[in-house]
């Protein structure tokens, strides 16, 4: 059971998205895939490592900027073989946009269908997963076009792994301004139409 959380920068994703984790389950596994390039990403991975940890729900930080599809297979592996005997912890991904970054920026030089792989494996990765996961992304496709071509690259590419993954998930919310939005309770069905 899938989940994506999706909003602007500063909007409160993560921040709902963390509070969600902790109805979901006991504990939690948060897939942190930021990779660290300079001071001020230092200090904000610090400050939201203490956050999560002065919150009161136990987390396990595991920071995967690029295999994310085939760490999700893992855990659902190692759930699958814990059985019953264990409660399965919620697994929170933040973000897929750092995550495509991640790629994006590995296969500037290849062809776009490299990216497109991995994204469709990360999909798959989602859609095969049995157990509660959160999935933090950002929306980026309603500002400007982007002047250069790798943010245009960027901005479709988001724009694809984002409606690819709603389809996918049991819900799907928008954060503004810090308000969740439950658009999988409002979308409207051309059969409604």
């Amino acid at each position: 059971m899938a989940y994506l959380i999706t909003g602007g920068a500063r909007s409160g994703k993560s921040s709902f998205a963390e509070r969600y984790a902790s109805r979901l389950a006991g504990r939690g596994i948060y897939i942190a895939t930021s990779t660290i390039q300079d001071d001020e990403m230092r200090e904000r991975v610090h400050r939201h490592r203490q956050q999560r940890e002065s919150s009161g729900f136990l987390w396990e930080t595991v920071e995967e900027p690029k295999q994310l599809a085939a760490l999700l297979d893992d855990l659902g592996r190692k759930f699958d073989e814990a059985g019953a005997d264990c409660e399965p912890a919620v697994v929170l991904v933040d973000c897929l946009t750092l995550w495509l970054t991640n790629h994006l920026l590995a296969y500037e030089d290849e062809p776009i269908e490299k990216l497109e792989d991995e994204i469709d494996r990360l999909v798959q990765a989602v859609a095969a997963y049995r157990y509660p996961l959160l999935l933090v992304t950002n929306e980026v496709g309603s500002g400007i076009v982007p002047a250069y071509p790798l943010g245009r690259t960027f901005r479709d590419a988001a724009g694809r792994l984002n409606r690819m993954l709603a389809e996918r998930c049991e819900r799907t919310y928008l954060v503004v301004s810090g308000i969740p939005v439950d658009l999988s309770r409002i979308a409207v069905s051309l059969d409604e139409l």
